[in-house]
């Protein structure tokens, strides 16, 4: 009776072990471990969630993956990219994901902006005050004061001694005649003789005196500055319009300036400058805008200035250097910082905050580039947000979704279908290089009904590929395929981009 009991007692725990166990397998059978449950979730949305298109990394978006996971460039987790975002005219960035990038934005704003510039201008002689020192009668340099170029003189200090044997005679005859007592008429008409062969005035009176009669004169110097050409020495022979000297005035000298064509529709005549040696910046000078000469250097696309600088002191001679600040009237621009706008070469790109999440790509007109600082035209308003930081990475989102917004379950951009195999050439220009791929922009690709655009490729092999760098123009040929979703096949580098 015992020994029943017992057994008893070990079916009823059997029994309720094996009810147990049905029970806890009909549990997992219907719902699952909650991981796993997560996971599905997470790759098998409800109905009425949103749809992702697929996983990418917003560092390196070109890749794309058919899976959430960790992003095997970065350390961080791949971000999905919802069907409703791709349909999207803007470009959607979670809040949380714009703060890891550190986007950051800025008002666009009416600013007051100087058209002032700077410029640097070297010092050459104003040539309105050359002088040029001649003798108008055959004769030789018996003596030189001056013997060097450049030597500075002072207003009639003496430069030559000349002796003019032709004067001997007209002289000799108005001494003559003064000693003679003979009709003053006589007198007169000798002395305007001497007068019109140019014989100094000094000398036809000290012949009327009664002195010596030696036809011997001094040159001097008819103004102050420096001898910028010595065109005779001691005994040469000089002829009527020999040039002996030419001298160079030191009160006002030319800065001529190279001016870039942009800048150079802002001057007018008689426009304000003020000079400051480049070597010292303390000695300043005041001057004005002479002469905006009418010729552009085809290399430079310069126009050359002439600005006239005050010299008084004479710090200022040839050759040395000046830093010309021009000044300009003040005027309201729309501005924005130079970093908030995007150039390809043809167009300019600004990325405009529409809300909390979404960013618009606009093209904008740009006038005046004022360093920093870039005038806008057409294109934002007052008052809009402008991506300032962390727009490369908005418009690397932005173009991978107007490439691949429609694209099919390969992953082909818009157009005709590829075909299997086929490669295509066009024409581009590389916009940068790195290690997983080749950012270009390049020319429509009629074969693939694909209009002008920038995109990424792969390389199918690096080495095959010339070292191409951010600039170069190629031609290059390319095909479906690769983790981009197209990847060179061969490029040709044509030359540089302008």
């Amino acid at each position: 009776m015992k020994r029943i009991a017992v057994v008893a007692m070990t079916v009823a725990a059997g029994a309720a072990l094996v009810s147990g166990g049905y029970w806890l397998g009909t549990r997992n059978a219907g719902g699952g471990h909650p991981t796993a449950r997560a996971a599905e979730a997470a790759s098998k949305p409800s109905e009425g969630e949103r749809k992702v298109l697929y996983w990418h990394d917003p560092m390196v978006p070109g890749p794309r993956f058919d899976k959430p996971g960790k992003s095997p460039f970065m350390d961080m987790q791949l971000v999905p990219v919802y069907e409703d975002e791709a349909s999207d005219s803007g470009v959607r960035v979670a809040p949380g994901i714009q703060q890891n990038l550190g986007i950051r934005t800025v008002a666009v704003a009416r600013s007051q902006v100087s058209a002032a510039f700077d410029a640097i201008g070297t010092v050459q002689f104003d040539e309105r005050q050359v002088t040029a020192v001649q003798t108008r009668v055959p004769g030789y340099i018996e003596r030189l004061f001056v013997r060097a170029p450049m030597e500075r003189v002072a207003a009639g200090q003496a430069l030559a001694t000349v002796f003019a044997p032709d004067w001997l005679g007209p002289l000799g005859e108005l001494a003559a005649l003064k000693r003679a007592g003979v009709d003053p008429d006589l007198v007169a008409a000798a002395r305007e003789r001497a007068q019109a062969l140019s014989i100094p005035q000094d000398l036809v009176r000290r012949a009327e005196a009664g002195e010596p009669v030696t036809g011997r004169f001094t040159v001097s110097a008819p103004t102050a500055g420096v001898v910028a050409e010595l065109g005779v020495r001691d005994g040469v022979a000089v002829t009527p319009g020999t040039t002996l000297f030419r001298i160079a005035g030191l009160q006002r000298v030319w800065a001529i300036a190279q001016i870039p064509e942009f800048q150079a529709v802002r001057l007018a005549q008689g426009q304000r400058v003020k000079a400051a040696l480049q070597a010292d910046p303390s000695q300043t000078f005041s001057g004005e805008l002479k002469e905006l000469l009418p010729q552009v250097s085809e290399s430079t696309r310069t126009l050359q200035a002439r600005f006239e600088v005050d010299n008084r002191p004479g710090r200022l001679v040839p050759g040395m250097l000046l830093r010309l600040e021009v000044a300009g009237p003040t005027t309201a621009r729309l501005v924005v910082p130079a970093e908030a706008v995007i150039r390809t070469g043809t167009r300019a790109v600004a990325f405009v905050r529409r809300d909390e999440r979404t960013f618009e790509p606009r093209e904008v007109k740009l006038g005046a580039d004022l360093g920093e600082l870039l005038e806008v035209t057409e294109g934002l308003s007052e008052g809009e947000q402008v991506v300032a930081s962390g727009q490369f990475l908005v418009d690397s989102e932005a173009r991978l979704r107007s490439v691949l917004g429609s694209m099919t379950a390969a992953g082909s951009p818009s157009g005709a279908p590829a075909k299997a195999g086929a490669t295509y050439t066009t024409r581009g220009k590389v916009e940068s290089v790195d290690a997983d791929g080749v950012l270009i922009s390049h020319e429509p690709v009629l074969e693939l009904k694909w209009p002008s655009m920038t995109m990424g490729f792969s390389r199918a092999d690096p080495k095959a590929l010339p070292e191409l760098k951010s600039g170069d123009v190629i031609e290059f040929e390319f095909r479906e395929g690769g983790p981009m979703g197209w990847e060179l096949v061969a490029a040709r580098r044509q030359g540089r981009a302008q």
